[in-house]
């Protein structure tokens, strides 16, 4: 176990980044087509093939997941990834038509400080193309793929993974951007609102404080509470090798993103576009009543330590005037 994505067997990861532009994309990709729903939470969501994951919907699998920065622009990152996949052979087969599915979400990244004069075309075809090349078993946190561009209200945001194995076996694994409008850290100090779920100190091992002070609790949110805070959204993947159907996932996605309200202080505002996906590469069952909301219990966990990782390894932007990293405040 690498405490990443990749640990979930014939699941693999790629990043691609402009680093002039400060922005990025990160491919997920499936070895084999697996089920996958969605949910969303946030008020200003963008999303990429999200009507497919619609449990009134006919297809349950899809090939691949793309997360991207660029707000509206990012959409286009699912292209790339889909080009990919198509030079491969992969995708739904309609009598010889060979079309890849893939889904995706993005998040507001346009206003950190690098050079979005791109021209015509965005890059982000180019990027989900480059990042799904890149999937492998390996690849970074931090500022990196599609969290590369993200922030959040008091710290540097991030790209950041986590898995876990349930005592049955099942394993479960998150990959999350966190381009929160909220904070992932309690007030001005550097405790993480995740800590009670931290394995290993891979998030800095501080633990939450003694005790909590009114000001801790205070709304902190990116250009204070008279801002219209619109360049947030927090987007990621919760994915199994459980044995699940459609509505099972929906389920678990679900359950899931109650890992965002316990890593990020406040979550699923009117302008985040806070979305999750849930996957399941299907390898090994599990009973649908209790053995799904351990599933989810342990799912929701992962996601928050996902969250926390992500802002915990990010590095600032070269820009003037640019967030602070976690580590340049606190260290490692």
């Amino acid at each position: 176990m690498k405490n990443l994505l990749t640990d979930i067997a014939g699941v693999r990861v790629g990043h691609a980044e402009d680093a002039k532009a400060a922005t990025g994309t990160t491919a997920i990709i499936f070895d084999s087509p697996a089920i996958a729903a969605i949910d969303v939470r946030g008020g200003g969501p963008g999303t990429r093939e999200g009507s497919l994951l619609d449990l009134a919907s006919t297809q349950e699998r899809i090939d691949a997941i793309a997360l991207s920065g660029g707000s509206a622009f990012g959409i286009e990152a699912g292209a790339g990834v889909q080009a990919w996949l198509a030079e491969q052979g992969r995708g739904l087969n309609i009598r010889g038509a060979v079309i890849p599915l893939v889904p995706g979400a993005i998040l507001f990244d346009l206003l950190n400080g690098g050079d979005k004069g791109w021209g015509r075309f965005a890059p982000y075809r180019d990027l989900g193309y480059a990042a799904a090349v890149a999937a492998g078993d390996d690849f970074a946190l931090g500022s990196a793929g599609a969290g590369l561009g993200a922030t959040t209200a008091t710290f540097k945001g991030g790209l950041g993974s986590a898995s876990a194995v349930l005592p049955n076996g099942i394993k479960v694994a998150a990959i999350v951007a966190v381009n929160a409008v909220g904070s992932a850290t309690v007030g001005d100090g550097p405790w993480f609102w995740a800590a009670p779920f931290e394995e290993n100190d891979e998030f800095g091992g501080r633990g939450l404080p003694a005790r909590f002070a009114p000001d801790m609790l205070r709304m902190r949110i990116k250009g204070g509470p008279a801002a219209s805070a619109r360049e947030n959204t927090t987007i990621g993947a919760v994915i199994t090798d459980a044995v699940l159907t459609k509505p099972q996932a929906k389920r678990l996605a679900m359950i899931a993103h109650t890992g965002f309200a316990r890593a990020i202080y406040p979550v699923h505002a009117p302008t985040d576009g806070d979305v999750l996906f849930a996957a399941a590469t299907c390898e090994k069952p599990i009973e649908p009543l209790v053995g799904l909301t351990e599933l989810g219990t342990i799912a929701a966990n992962v996601v928050a330590r996902a969250i926390a990782r992500g802002v915990y390894s990010a590095t600032a932007l070269p820009f003037p005037g640019a967030l602070p990293a976690w580590k340049d405040r606190f260290g490692g």
